[in-house]
């Protein structure tokens, strides 16, 4: 399965959230579509018989099933040989239309052809405009950004007529648009060893998403190294033990409650003897409210730098998108403290509420490295916009 459809299918609460929401607002003050126009609308009035005549409608079985018409015999004048002659360009059997007759709709049988299907449609108006904020707001996208998106949606295209699927394909645009920028890889620099600091707060996922990566840069045939940094607590260390030894990355550890600024500079040391060519760096979990905990994350920084004043070279701050507009606050102050240089979101497929990833966007600009979906090695993976976008709305690839 690709990670498209796995996003859209662990992103349905997100999606049915905004989708179901939508057809609301719709719904709420739909206006008749004109491919759907009723019969008895006055430019009709003609058509209408007189009361007591009776109208006969042609067949519309006609042509009878299975009619083939007779080939003609005319010659082929000499100038069109070669054009009688040339190989037609045959469709696969996959591919051909389904020949399959369709029966005529009403207006199908009167006019000679098939009626467009109605989809609901409401004007664009003030009111529609708010109800759309409503919604983007209670996905978590937050009120500037929700601002922000309608009223781009909404630019030329007041007073017309849209429905819930021109909508959707309006909206996953925009946030597309929004999250294009931001888009990016983490960078891979030729010094080495290139160190990667992991900062988050408890739970966000963090031990498993540098088990993750580090997986996968390995398998890209780069040489990787791993600090468990969270030595407070005991069960980080052996998860990422766990994932060491199944991507073949050796993991440096410290007795229980030693220093985590200690262990870093110690595995700096290791890294550059060994040639590594990156060094994940692990750090307990520590809620942005708590000042002495930000303070033990700055000290470590700072031991870092001495070895090296350029390191950290890539400090991920890994995001719990369970959290909502709480994530606003934690990059806010994990920027402050530790220079964060890019975002990996988790746990999108646990949320009705994956606008907030927008909010970031919006908000900060920092590069989004990855999302992930599960658990699985695959189910972290480069962060794509457009299919972002799609998913979120509820639209296909």
């Amino acid at each position: 399965m690709s990670f498209f459809k796995k996003l859209k299918t662990r992103l349905t609460r997100s999606s049915s959230k905004l989708e179901e929401g939508l057809e609301e607002i719709v719904a709420e003050n739909a206006v008749e579509d004109e491919a759907a126009s009723d019969i008895s609308a006055p430019e009709y009035d003609d058509l209408r018989p007189d009361e007591g005549e009776t109208v006969n409608l042609p067949d519309p079985t006609f042509p009878a099933p299975g009619y083939v018409p007779a080939p003609v015999t005319e010659p082929v004048h000499e100038k069109d040989a070669q054009i009688a002659k040339a190989p037609l360009d045959v469709q696969p059997a996959s591919t051909r239309p389904d020949p399959t007759p369709k029966k005529p709709g009403l207006l199908g049988r009167i006019f000679g052809g098939d009626a467009k299907e109605a989809e609901p449609r409401r004007v664009l108006d003030d009111a529609m405009l708010e109800s759309l904020e409503e919604l983007l707001i209670s996905s978590d996208m937050g009120v500037d950004t929700a601002l922000r998106v309608t009223a781009n949606l909404a630019e030329g295209r007041m007073g017309r007529k849209l429905s819930v699927s021109e909508i959707k394909g309006l909206l996953g645009a925009e946030i597309a648009r929004i999250m294009e920028p931001v888009a990016k890889p983490l960078p891979i620099y030729p010094k080495t060893p290139q160190i990667v600091l992991v900062v988050g707060v408890n739970g966000s996922g963090k031990t498993t998403t540098i088990g993750k990566l580090a997986s996968q840069f390995r398998a890209a045939g780069k040489q990787v190294v791993i600090a468990a940094g969270d030595t407070f607590r005991a069960a980080a260390v052996e998860q990422l033990q766990v994932w060491g030894e199944r991507a073949g990355v050796p993991v440096l550890t410290a007795p229980e409650g030693s220093d985590p600024a200690s262990l870093a500079f110690d595995a700096m040391k290791k890294a550059e003897e060994d040639g590594a060519d990156l060094l994940m760096i692990d750090t307990a979990g520590r809620l942005q409210n708590r000042a002495d905990l930000m303070e033990e994350l700055a000290k470590i920084v700072r031991v870092i730098r001495k070895r090296d004043p350029s390191a950290p070279h890539n400090t991920i701050l890994v995001l719990d998108a369970t959290t909502g507009q709480n994530a606003l606050q934690q990059v806010d102050v994990f920027r402050k403290i530790s220079d964060v240089s890019g975002l990996v979101m988790t746990k999108l497929d646990g949320t009705a509420k994956g606008g907030v990833l927008v909010a970031l966007a919006d908000r900060f600009g920092l590069p989004i490295h990855a999302i992930g979906v599960g658990e699985q090695i695959d189910d972290l993976a480069p962060f794509d916009p457009e299919e972002f976008a799609q998913a979120l709305v509820g639209l296909e690839s």
